[in-house]
């Protein structure tokens, strides 16, 4: 492992909550205290978990805690931290009341709120109290701006001295307005330069079609911002056929794997561990439910078990 932060994403249904949740019970296991933490606004870690209730904060087992972050959650976080500096900004130009003005950002200009969700899994990782943050996060449309509104906002920020130049203080604060634009630049530049160095980027997919077509689009969006994965866990394949379905269901696999390979290829910064690209990670179609610590424990195996075993072809085929 070697960064403290690793992170899951995809697109919806492809298993990276499991694939999270496993991660996660593997380094508990391995003595390392570890929080998962989930930034989907419908969550499911505790389902997987079968956690019925608790707090915010669950231990689920010895080292290992569970915090699923709500809509509500992030947007306190947010205002206890942010909301009366940014209000400092607009109530110069603008009168409104406090209140409303969290609404309306809450409301109006998600983006704000998705940097703090950035800023505040980074402030985890350097607070040190965790050795390991495995970061379940929502599908893959809404984590791809969540990733890139740190530079969306530096780059929004930019012009920012020829709009607020002539505004000397804010309404109540003793700093001047630039002095607030630059803390905010500067905050945005750590967030960029946590998520390019400080978070191991873990792509889930399954071998069909629709899930195959979206990779390059997802790869893009990333590289744009200098984002790069780390790693492609491909879900749901078939191994064991044992009827007529279940044998052409693993044929029609097999193209769409070798696709997923090639496009393994193509990401820069690769470990050649396993001869070709990046490490692929194969998980099987399982014939029952993944919940549960002893079912977890299943799908950690497969992820973390040594990559020759994993393969469900042979890499002297692919080309």
């Amino acid at each position: 492992m070697d960064k403290r932060v690793i992170m899951f994403c995809g697109k919806g249904g492809v298993g990276k909550t499991t694939c999270a949740a496993a991660t996660a019970l593997h380094f508990a296991t391995s003595g390392k205290r570890t929080l998962i933490i989930s930034t989907d606004l419908t969550p499911s870690l505790r389902d997987i978990f079968e956690i019925e209730s608790g707090g915010k904060l669950v231990e689920v087992t010895e080292d290992l805690y569970l915090h699923e972050i709500g809509y509500d959650e992030i947007r306190e976080m947010w205002e206890r931290k942010f909301g009366p500096e940014v209000y400092e900004v607009f109530s110069t130009f603008v009168d409104i009341a406090y209140p409303d003005f969290v609404d309306f950002v809450a409301s109006i200009l998600p983006g704000i709120r998705d940097e703090f969700m950035v800023d505040y899994i980074k402030e985890l990782s350097e607070s040190g109290e965790y050795k390991a943050i495995v970061w379940d996060t929502a599908p893959a449309g809404q984590t791809l701006g969540l990733l890139q509104m740190p530079a969306i906002i530096n780059q929004h920020l930019k012009p920012a001295p020829r709009i607020y130049s002539a505004l000397k203080t804010g309404k109540r604060g003793k700093r001047s307005i630039m002095q607030v634009i630059r803390g905010w630049e500067e905050l945005s530049n750590k967030d960029i330069e946590f998520l390019k160095t400080g978070v191991e980027f873990n792509l889930v997919t399954i071998p069909e079609a629709l899930a195959v077509r979206q990779l390059d689009g997802i790869f893009d969006e990333l590289r744009r911002y200098g984002l790069e994965i780390d790693r492609v866990i491909i879900n749901q394949v078939i191994r064991e056929p044992d009827s007529e379905f279940l044998r052409d269901r693993m044929t029609m696999q097999q193209g769409y794997i070798e696709e997923i390979v090639q496009f393994s290829l193509r990401l820069n910064s690769f470990s050649s561990k396993i001869g070709y690209g990046k490490p692929c990670r194969f998980l099987p179609l399982f014939s029952y439910e993944i919940r549960g610590i002893e079912r977890l424990k299943e799908v950690e195996r497969f992820l973390f078990a040594e990559l020759s075993s994993a393969l469900p072809i042979n890499p002297s085929a692919i080309g």
